[in-house]
């Protein structure tokens, strides 16, 4: 679901939250904001990916700042580790 908040659960990315700014049926299409840019999302296989029940509003998936502002709870909760 396009918005949705998911953490990577294979590759170099593995243990970080991402939100899904594209998709289809077999890929989801991940950004972060920082090292993942809105502009140029990596392709994931969802396979590969633990979906949160979270799902972000529209507006925070416009801008790298705003989805870097959106997803910065879920990396505090992950630093802390809960």
């Amino acid at each position: 679901m396009l918005g949705q908040v998911v953490l990577s659960k294979a590759g170099k990315d593995r243990g970080s939250f991402y939100a899904i700014v594209l998709e289809d049926e077999e890929f989801a299409f991940i950004a972060d904001g920082r090292l993942r840019k809105v502009e140029k999302p990596k392709r994931k296989r969802k396979k590969h990916l633990a979906f949160t029940k979270t799902v972000l509003e529209k507006d925070a998936l416009e801008t790298n700042g705003k989805l870097i502002t959106a997803l910065s709870k879920f990396n505090e909760i992950d630093e802390g580790g809960n």
